[in-house]
């Protein structure tokens, strides 16, 4: 079955895992500015990333039939230091015209302070005034759940923000409740060390439905897996799930949740519509 991943960070991955991701049905990548390993010392090293992500990785993805699409932010490990965070925000615009740039993201809370929410809030400001969607970041372990919390007291505050084009995600059981009915699409990330596994991914499904949910391997620097889409849809399969259902999550909600990004420029492969047509 074809899918679009709808957040890995391919800058991070060797173009083997391109060539893989090809081979197992990935015909679309979407890949948040993040973390580079370490903290980053001046903007100008952010505008060399941000041309990275918008020049060099989408024709790195075009070499093996993948569509690569992406977000500009500063992620909230580097918030701290509000003065750069600042500089960098205020740079943003001049990238978000680019072909297949989608929005603002990932941002969110790190280890949940002052200045990581305050450079998030920045962050809304610059999406509510640009129109952009958002992809949000929200913690890791113990850290997730009142860093959820503070999100979405963030969001349902600012009165601008049209919550159907914003996407939060690394949800787990105890906060994609919360997200959902607050009207906001939730992902789901697979990852080995933490997040999610395969079968706590397809518990959720089956908890709340498809809608509005997504699944991602988010993969990056640390150990995790690129093709950890595959897993969800064989564990769907395993579960008895239709490809219908299947291709909702993998598929048709990336592509619906996508397409509000006027630089959502996806052409699905012929082969992958005739697979709608004839499931």
């Amino acid at each position: 079955m074809y899918y679009i991943d709808p957040h890995i960070h391919m800058v991070s991955r060797t173009t083997d895992d391109y060539e893989t991701l090809a081979k197992m049905g990935c015909v679309a990548v979407s890949e948040p500015a993040f973390w580079a390993g370490y903290d980053r010392g001046s903007s100008a090293g952010f505008r060399d990333y941000f041309e990275q992500l918008t020049s060099f990785e989408a024709k790195r993805a075009a070499s093996y039939g993948i569509q690569h699409f992406t977000w500009l932010c500063i992620n909230a490990k580097e918030a701290e230091n509000v003065s750069l965070s600042r500089e960098v925000i205020a740079m943003i615009p001049e990238f978000l015209d680019r072909a297949g740039v989608l929005g603002i993201g990932e941002i969110g809370l790190n280890k949940n302070t002052r200045n990581e929410a305050t450079i998030f809030l920045e962050h809304l400001d610059l999406a509510a005034k640009t129109d952009e969607q958002i992809l949000i970041h929200t913690p890791h372990l113990e850290d997730k759940y009142q860093g959820t919390r503070m999100i979405l007291d963030m969001l349902t505050g600012d009165r601008r923000l049209d919550r159907s084009r914003i996407l939060v995600d690394h949800v787990e059981e105890h906060t994609v409740r919360w997200v959902l009915e607050a009207g906001f699409w939730a992902g789901m990330t697979l990852y080995p060390v933490s997040k999610c596994t395969p079968e706590r991914a397809v518990d959720m499904v089956e908890l709340y439905g498809p809608e509005r949910l997504l699944v991602n391997s988010a993969g990056d620097w640390g150990p995790s897996k690129p093709t950890a889409v595959p897993d969800f849809i064989l564990e769907m399969r395993s579960r008895g799930h239709s490809e219908q259902a299947i291709r909702q999550v993998v598929y048709e909600n990336p592509v619906k949740f996508f397409s509000q990004s006027r630089n959502f420029t996806f052409e699905a492969p012929e082969w992958a519509e005739a697979e709608v047509r004839h499931p």
